[in-house]
Order: structure tokens, then sequence, then C-alpha cells
């Protein structure tokens, strides 16, 4: 028996001694695991730490760069305010100016009219005193006449009205005579003064019409980014506004050359704008132009307010207004024909208060004489008959339609004011400086051109460029092939040569654009 209890308890004691000897393995196993842990667990840390270092920093440059970008968009913006709280200011002084002078005028007159209603008081006065001593005297004659001739009240009465009337005939008639000698010896010469006068208020500058605007740059670098890669840049802008841009040594400047000033004025704005915004490439390009040209027509509109307020016509159709501001960038012969118009208000104006007529009427007549300037671009008719329509149909007076009409003789002057406003036309178009004729024959050349281009089918938009050296042509290209632009070129060439009389030689540039537009979604 006992020999088998022996073993069992040396069996359990082993066994109780490899448990505790495996407890005390796995515990010190336990104990390296846990180190080891602890060590990944900080080294975790650690890197997770440095990781929030480095978001924290990107964040802080990233906050950075959109301060900085907001501080540039509130310092454009800022720019742009104070440049139109600028221009409002300015016109607010001119308007200012511009009603001091008005009152100064209507103070004037106020202390005239009393001065002849003083005088007029007094001369009634007279009339009254001198009516009574002529009833006395005639009642004297009359008692006298009864004492004398024995005649009655009435027969008295009878021979001093024949008496009377037979002394009043001869002296009117010697006055008559003695008034229209007066008026014809002086006639001539009072005409003479008041031309004389009327130039003398004309003190306009001189007029030299540009077929160029310069545009400033901040540094010669923008040359090139407006010129764009392999010219994409500027070619986009010349087809977007039909202006021609001159990139030259000149430095710090880009030129822009085209004959139409409207849309020369578009080109200059759009490129101010993109320069100042920094972002210059193809669709930038085409938005700036549009809003350049929204631009343009406000101060088309704004121009037409202040020809209107300068002259004193204020119940002017707005259609009307729109189209004496479209005047601001029409010249004849080289003169700004918005400024001739308002000129020739002002000289009409003052011929009519000198001789008695309505000055109000005058230079309202004045002011519309050439507005059919403003639409016979592309119109048959001359600007007078153009004139003449749209001034009837905005209900203009009948004094002022044939002043319109009148005013180059095409008819007969009705009125005074016809004569008044030729006279006054004449006064501003004559003086030295005013014209030049060979600008109007050059951009008539110009528009010839332009309008033989666009005579042939499938021309989208035309432009005469380089001083009317080039013609660049814009076609459909669903109409046009590149086969065909090749034989349109040829044929514009040959009918140029046909129709037109002009120095040297014509480039005819066909352009054919195909563009694919697709929106990601």
């Amino acid at each position: 028996m006992l020999q088998y209890v022996f073993p069992i308890i040396v069996a359990v004691i082993g066994l109780i001694a490899g448990v505790v000897i495996g407890w005390q393995v796995a515990k010190r196993a336990g104990k390296n695991r846990l180190k080891d842990a602890e060590a990944k667990a900080e080294q975790i840390i650690e890197s997770a730490k440095h990781q929030v270092e480095i978001k924290l920093k990107e964040a802080d440059l990233s906050a950075k760069d959109k301060l900085i970008q907001m501080k540039q968009d509130f310092e454009r913006e800022t720019q742009s305010k104070r440049n139109e709280i600028r221009r409002e200011e300015k016109k607010l002084n001119e308007k200012q100016s511009s009603i001091e002078r008005k009152m100064d005028v209507l103070r004037k007159k106020e202390r005239d009219a009393q001065t002849r209603e003083r005088l007029a008081a007094q001369q009634e006065k007279q009339i009254r005193q001198k009516q009574n001593e002529l009833e006395e005297l005639i009642e004297h004659q009359n008692r006298q006449l009864e004492r004398i001739a024995g005649m009655s009240a009435e027969e008295a009465k009878a021979l001093l009205m024949e008496n009377l009337e037979s002394e009043a005939r001869a002296e009117a008639a010697k006055i008559i005579k003695s008034i229209k000698e007066k008026a014809e010896a002086n006639a001539e010469r009072e005409a003479r003064q008041i031309i004389i006068d009327s130039i003398q208020r004309c003190a306009a500058d001189t007029t030299v019409e540009s077929t160029v605007s310069v545009v400033s740059l901040p540094s010669d670098e923008l040359k090139g980014r407006i010129i764009g890669r392999e010219g994409r840049n500027i070619r986009a802008f010349e087809i977007a506004t039909g202006v021609d841009v001159i990139v030259d040594d000149t430095p710090e400047a880009v030129i822009l050359s085209a004959f139409d000033p409207i849309r020369r004025e578009v080109a200059r704005i759009a490129l101010e704008k993109l320069i100042l915004d920094g972002r210059i490439h193809p669709a930038r390009i085409e938005e700036s132009v549009k809003k350049a040209e929204k631009e343009v027509e406000v101060i088309i509109r704004e121009a037409g307010e202040q020809a209107c307020f300068e002259v004193g016509v204020h119940d002017l159709d707005p259609a009307l207004v729109e189209l004496m501001g479209r005047l601001k960038y029409r010249t004849s012969y080289g003169q700004n024909v918005l400024q001739h118009s308002i000129e020739v208000a002002h000289l009409a104006g003052y011929i009519a208060s000198l001789l008695e007529l309505d000055p109000q009427t005058a230079r309202r007549c004045g002011l519309l004489h050439d507005i059919g300037k403003a639409i016979d671009k592309g119109q048959e008719g001359t600007h007078t008959e153009l004139g003449h329509e749209v001034a009837r149909r905005h209900n203009e007076s009948r004094i002022v339609l044939n002043a319109i009409l009148g005013h180059h003789e095409d008819v007969e002057a009705e009125t005074p004011y016809t004569i008044i406003v030729k006279a006054a036309d004449a006064i501003s178009g004559a003086r030295p400086g005013a014209r030049r004729e060979t600008l109007e024959n050059y951009v008539k050349r110009l528009e010839r051109l332009e309008k033989v281009a666009d005579g042939f089918t499938g021309v989208e938009k035309s432009y005469a460029i380089q001083a009317g050296r080039e013609v660049r042509v814009i076609v459909q290209p669903d109409e046009i092939s590149d086969g065909d632009s090749t034989l349109m070129a040829s044929e514009i060439a040959q009918k140029i040569q046909e129709e037109l009389e002009y120095p040297g030689q014509i480039k005819v540039t066909v352009i054919r654009e195909t563009r694919a537009v697709d929106y990601a979604k």
C-alpha cells in the first residue's frame, strides 16, 4: 500500500511544484508583455503627438493663407468702393457748382425783373399824368372852339378828332420811317455783334480725336501674361473685343487700337480689370469683357443725363437721353459730337435771349440737332432724317423737329429757332481746331471695310484693325469649313480690291474656331 502512496505523493508534489513554477514563469512573461505594451503605447502616444503638432501647423498655415486672401479681397473691394465714392463726390461737386451758377443767374434775373417792375410802375404813372394833361388840354380846346366858332360841342369834337387823327397819322408815318431806316442801318451791325458775342462765349478746348488708348501696367512682366502661352490670351481678347492689342517696347504700357471708340473703351476697361485681378485666361477675358460692356452702358446713360442737366433740359425722354449719351463716343470730323451738341445748345440759348426769344426752346433744339448721329450706323438716311424720325417718335415739338431737319437746309426753316441752331452749329464747328476731316474719312473707310466683310454668308463678326491694314473675319464654324475659310479670305480680298480705294495692301484673316463644352456633375 505504501509503495503506491509514495509515488502519488511525489507526483502531487511535482505537480504542485510545476504549477508554481509555471505560474512564476507566466507572471514574468506577463510582466514582460506589459512592459512591451507600455513601450508600444508610449511610442504610439509620441507618434500621435507628433502628428497632432504637424496637423496644427498645417491648420495654422492654412488659416494664415485664408486670412491673407481675405485681406487682399477686402483691400480690392475697399479700393473699388473708394474709387466709386470719389467718382460720386466729383459728380456731386460738379452738380453743386452747376446749381450754384444757376442760382446766381436766377438771382440776377430776379433783380432785373424787380428793376423792370419799378421802371414799369414809374412809366405807368407818367403815362397817367400825361393822359390827364391831354384830357385837360382837349377840354380847354373844345371850350375855345365853341367860343370862337360858335360850334356845338359835338361839332367841335368831330373837328378836333379829325385834326388829331391827321396829326397822329403823319407823326406815326414819320416814326415808322425813322424806325425802319434805323433798323436797316443797324440790322447788319447788330447781327454781326450777336455772332461775335456768341463766338466769344464759346470757350471750348481744341478737339483731337485718337484711335488708340494706352493702358498703364504695374510692370513689364504683365506683358507676357497678357500675351499668354502661344498668344492664346491676346488672341482671345482681340476676338472678344474687336480691338487690336499692341504689345511693344513701350515701358509699362499696352496700346489698344480701334476706330470704334465704344469698342475701344470696353477693351480698355476690361483689360484694366484683368490687370487688377491678375487672373488672365480666355474664360476670364470673356467675363471681364461682358462686365465692361455693362459698365460702358452705365457711363453712356450718365453722360446723357449730365449733358441734359448742363444745358437745363430736364424733361427729355429716357430713350433720347441714352442716345445723347452715345454721342460721347461719336466724333464728326474729329470733334466730339456730345460736346458739340452742348456747345450748340448754349450758343443757341444765348442768341435766342439776345433776340428776345425763348432760350429754353433754343437750347432744346441745339441739344437735339445732331441726335441722328447716334443711330446712323447701319441705318438708311442722313443723320438729320434719322434724328427727325426718332424725335418725332418721342413726341418732340414741331419747332424741335424743324430745327433738326433744317439746320443743314434740308427743308425750309419754319421758325427762327432753326436759323439760330444753324448759326450756333456753324460757330461750334468752324472754330479753329474743332474738326479734322481726315479722321472722318478714315473712320468711314474702316466702316466700309467691315461692311464688305459682313456681307458674306456665314460671317459672325468682322473687325478692321491695324489702322485699316488688316480685317479679321470671325465665321460661324457650323456653316464654314476650314476649306471654305481659305476660299472666303480670297473672295473678301477680291471684293475689297473691286469696291474700295485704299493705300498699300490690306490683309484678310478668316478665323474659324470650334469650342467643345461639357459639365462635370
